[in-house]
């Protein structure tokens, strides 16, 4: 299912989905004559549980494109829009609105602090003492690196920790993706610019240290990725499983907290680009996924677990 059959804008790029109440969803991305245009907004749609609306804009910076929105429900139901403005992601500023009655109303826009973007493009997790964990990564001509944020008054500010390095690759890492196992570990699944491979770190102390990365078993294009836990405790992957192009895009299954992975469903296997999803685990207890359609559509899937 796509969001939307026809748009006010010719490609559109980097979706982000949050259930804002049962059964009812909301999606962002960035659209316009194309990425890094100076038309480029933020826009979203709302699901129903039946149709999705047509697109609205949701954020701007006049004379600037933006960026890789990201959605998230905090547990004290404050609800908040993340996206980035700027000529380039080296140069980018991070701008934040916030909603407290699931999407109807919300705050202006503002800048993040100096030197915080919050979430680059996957969405935080919150931990069970309420300390919301954001990955994030900073980005130059030839170096990359990935850190988190931790804010523990539901995101209002936050501190640094990091950096997220590959010990013998160390400037290549961007775009973490998190998810907690079982055991209490936080793990950090990355873009990797120079391998080829999904890397992945861990932290033991709730986001404050983060282990060297190492290079998994997983391939990846330098695409986005994103993870969910489920209830059972299991982890699924959205990703692209191959080395060096964004098709075909798929789910993997990890049973044993992030420490193998099996690939168990492909969802488009054409040529094409199929990247940049989101998945979230709805209160139906299925996968609510979005992902980028050869730039054209951002497209829907609903998948059992």
């Amino acid at each position: 299912m796509f969001i939307f059959e026809k748009a006010p804008f010719p490609e559109c790029h980097a979706s982000t989905i949050v259930e804002v109440e049962p059964g009812q969803f909301l999606s962002a991305w960035f659209g316009g004559l194309k990425e890094g245009a100076k038309d480029v907004k933020i826009w979203w749609s709302r699901f129903d549980g039946k149709t999705w609306t047509a697109p609205e804009v949701a954020a701007e910076e006049p004379g600037q494109p933006c960026w890789n929105p990201v959605l998230f429900l905090t547990k004290d139901k404050t609800l908040i829009l993340w996206y980035k403005g700027g000529p380039s992601p080296m140069t980018w500023t991070g701008f934040v609105r916030r909603s407290t009655d699931n999407g109807k109303t919300w705050s202006a826009s503002e800048m993040m602090p100096a030197g915080i973007l919050g979430p680059v493009r996957a969405k935080p997790i919150q931990l069970a003492d309420g300390t919301i964990l954001a990955g994030t990564s900073v980005e130059s001509h030839r170096s990359w690196a990935s850190w988190v944020d931790r804010s523990t008054d539901d995101g209002k500010k936050w501190t640094r920790h990091g950096p997220i390095l590959v010990p013998d690759k160390p400037h290549g890492l961007i775009q973490p993706t998190l998810f907690e196992t079982r055991d209490g570990r936080i793990v950090a699944m990355c873009r990797s610019k120079n391998t080829g491979r999904i890397c992945q770190s861990e932290s033991k102390d709730a986001g404050k240290t983060w282990s060297p990365a190492t290079i998994t078993e997983l391939p990846n294009p330098s695409a986005g990725i994103d993870a969910v836990r489920l209830k059972s405790g299991d982890i699924v992957l959205i990703y692209n499983h191959t080395p060096l192009l964004r098709f075909p895009i798929n789910l993997a299954r990890s049973t044993d907290d992030a420490k193998t992975w099996k690939m168990v469903k492909t969802l488009e296997n054409e040529a094409g680009e199929f990247s940049y999803p989101a998945i979230i685990l709805g209160s139906d207890g299925k996968l609510h996924m979005t992902y980028t359609w050869n730039r054209k559509h951002i497209k829907y899937v609903v998948e059992d677990v």
